[in-house]
């Protein structure tokens, strides 16, 4: 029985500046004493939804969700026809009841993901309030009627019922959703993701460049456009996801064989899709040199603790298999001490031998493996 996948992975890179804050740094994390670089759980969730591979999650056959402040404007109003001062009407009472009351202006709200669904069913009830009303005063009121709570039509907790399965799209069913304005439309994440950290101490430098100017230089006079610099990083990551099978498929509308054919492409995805600004000055493109996949009825439990204490940095060395083999003695003292209650599965490019990761597989056989963890009939089953 399968309550728990957890993925665990090694990714190198050299010169990227993956993750900014709002200095324009890259993002760190003290840990054991040193410093480390960081990429975080949304940086990595938001370039695994947007991946525009052959694994991409729109590929998985459930409908998306679209997330935005701007949701009423740009994908429901235009939907509208019948007379412009009530269709506007119908488009401020709809931003209240989605929004919030004081969301008139765009810069007030706070993006909200909806499921196709779920703004198909929307634009269904702005259209037959704006062919009730009989102006715009009646406008906001044939929308209340719709919408208010208390009807048991409209808030979107039971347009989970009206909209039909996976109303709520597909990122919402992974990675959860909160409503501010209603409660009973927030969605569990059935996909914890965390912080990617390096496994050393972080390594970093202020990169100096200019800009050149075409025209100047032509002229024959001094060609510079622009002094700049910027902060490049470099270093080996590990990352950790955790998926809770029982609720990933209870998101998902009961289905064990679309729970793993998300697993499937999700695998894929944690791989081989590089988070990374700078993408123009830096190609940020790497593959994993490692993941371990663990499938267990027991609470998840990270591998972080292999690296509290930084990895040494040695000239001479081989970082990811320095981290590999602390990766190896970590998990072995966890096993002497809580027994081993998973099965597991890996893929290395490693030399360094994976002793107690389970079977050496392809990517192609790992995600399947994975998969089949999730979809077989017992992955529905909740541990005592």
């Amino acid at each position: 029985m399968t309550r728990f996948l957890q993925i665990h992975s090694l990714s190198s890179y050299p010169a990227v500046l993956l993750n900014r804050d709002d200095a324009g740094l890259a993002k760190r994390l003290p840990y054991g004493g040193s410093t480390r670089t960081r990429v975080s759980s949304q940086s990595l969730k938001r370039h695994w939804r947007m991946a525009e591979d052959a694994w991409a999650l729109k590929g998985v056959g459930a409908p998306m969700g679209i997330r935005s402040r701007e949701i009423v404007e740009r994908r429901i109003l235009p939907r509208l026809t019948g007379d412009p001062e009530v269709v506007k009407a119908v488009g401020a009472a709809l931003v209240k009841h989605l929004y919030g009351r004081n969301s008139a202006a765009v810069r007030d709200r706070q993006a909200i993901l909806l499921g196709q669904p779920e703004i198909d069913y929307l634009a269904r009830i702005a259209a037959e309030a704006a062919a009730a009303a009989s102006g715009a005063t009646s406008a906001a009121a044939e929308i209340d009627a719709r919408l208010a709570k208390g009807t048991g039509k409209a808030n979107l907790a039971a347009m989970l019922a009206s909209a039909g399965t996976l109303a709520a799209g597909l990122e919402a069913a992974l990675f959860g959703r909160m409503v501010t304005s209603d409660p009973d439309a927030n969605t569990d994440a059935a996909i914890h993701v965390a912080h990617a950290f390096t496994v050393h101490r972080e390594e970093s430098e202020s990169d100096y460049f200019t800009m050149v100017d075409d025209l100047r230089v032509e002229a024959g006079a001094a060609g510079s456009g622009g002094i700049f610099d910027t902060e490049l990083t470099s270093g080996l990551f590990y990352g950790y996801v955790v998926v809770d099978v029982p609720l990933l498929v209870s998101n998902l509308a009961g289905d064990p064989d679309l729970a793993g054919k998300v697993v499937e492409h999700l695998l894929h995805l944690i791989a081989t899709v590089s988070p990374g600004a700078k993408k123009g000055s830096t190609a940020p493109y790497a593959y994993a040199d490692l993941m371990l996949v663990e499938a267990g009825t027991r609470q998840p439990r990270s591998l972080a603790g292999a690296f509290r204490k930084a990895v040494p940095l040695r000239r001479d060395g081989d970082l990811a298999a320095d981290a590999m083999i602390e990766m190896v003695r970590h998990l072995t003292k966890l096993d002497a001490a809580y027994g081993s209650g998973e099965a597991r599965a890996h893929l290395s490019v490693l030399d360094t031998p994976a002793d107690g990761f389970g079977a050496a597989l392809t990517l192609d056989a790992l995600a399947a493996w994975a998969a089949g963890r999730v979809s077989a009939p017992d992955a529905t089953r909740t541990a005592a």
